[in-house]
């Protein structure tokens, strides 16, 4: 079906060789001795962004300085993990990012840098992100009202008024891939998105519903294409604000389109014949490498994808 195997390159945005340790977020005094210790390595989360330096092979590295060289801040600091080598890594949540924290660093978000850094440092910055937007988003306490205290290192909010912790929101999304009985594959264009620019279909899971049933009605909400069999793939964190993307492909047991107009303004079936032709003449935005619907229509496509700079579909 394809050249591409899914164990050739990852699917998503892996935490490779940190261990999250997530016994240690209630201990303080091991925590106090993490940060203290001279390996360990910190970096600034504000606002989605962190500081990053290009390098010379047109990656990027997170801008990361011992615990005492960090600027202060005691209650929004957030243990990370630890790597292989035991260094123990933590992201301050700011306000805004130090001024110049080094000559060549630049700030920036998930999107623009997640496919440049490491992997290790893709995840720390995925772990970071979408903790900063949680914390932010939830300080007071949803029973009571009372505002909320951070707890475990950055991973609980505990309400002092009625008792009740809070822990961080993941809402589950479902992104697949649909193909015909021709091996054709179904792409739309977001009513919000310019011409050319095309990718998976997606949605959230609603209540009580199982991901099979939420990819099934997606794809007919959004394309009004009836699908049947549901393979899952892969997963996908996309702190974005807090999604967990869950990655399918689908056979359509229909082929007839009909859009929603409200979501999707436009939505086609590919071969591979007419997508590579589309990506060549310019007529279709090959979809950006950080995102998990970039690798399912890889896998159908049968090799990697075009590059066209930041030119991209991002999901």
């Amino acid at each position: 079906m394809t050249e591409l195997d899914a164990t050739s390159k990852p699917l998503s945005l892996t935490y490779a060789g940190v261990d999250r340790a997530a016994h240690h977020r209630l201990d303080e005094a091991w925590l106090a001795a993490a940060w203290s210790h001279p390996t360990t390595r910190v970096f600034v989360v504000s606002g989605g962004q962190v500081l990053v330096e290009d390098t010379a092979d047109g990656g990027a590295e997170l801008v990361m300085t011992p615990a005492f060289d960090a600027p202060e801040t005691e209650q929004h600091r957030y243990f990370l993990g630890i790597d292989a080598e035991g260094v123990r890594y933590f992201a301050l949540q700011k306000d805004t990012l130090p001024g110049r924290m080094d000559e060549p660093a630049r700030p920036a978000g998930l999107r623009e840098v997640g496919g440049l850094l490491s992997p290790l440092e893709a995840g720390l910055m995925v772990h970071a992100v979408a903790l900063e937007n949680w914390q932010r988003m939830h300080r007071f306490c949803s029973r009571c009202g009372e505002r909320t205290v951070i707890a475990a290192a950055g991973h609980i909010r505990r309400c002092p008024a009625c008792g009740a912790e809070h822990y961080p929101r993941t809402d589950p999304a479902v992104i697949m891939l649909v193909t015909d009985d021709e091996d054709r594959a179904l792409l739309g264009r977001q009513v919000h998105w310019p011409e050319g620019r095309f990718s998976t279909l997606a949605g959230f899971v609603e209540p009580g519903e199982s991901i099979e049933q939420s990819v099934r009605r997606e794809v007919f909400e959004e394309a009004g294409v009836i699908v049947g069999d549901v393979s899952y793939v892969a997963s996908q964190p996309w702190p974005f604000p807090s999604s967990l993307m869950l990655g399918f492909m689908a056979q359509a047991t229909s082929s007839e389109i009909q859009v929603d107009g409200e979501e999707i303004h436009e939505a086609r079936w590919f071969s591979r014949e007419d997508l590579r032709a589309a990506f060549e003449s310019g007529e279709v935005l090959p979809p950006y490498g950080i995102s998990i619907a970039a690798r399912l229509i890889e896998l159908w496509y049968g090799k990697p994808l075009p590059k066209q700079g930041t030119a991209a579909v991002v999901r």
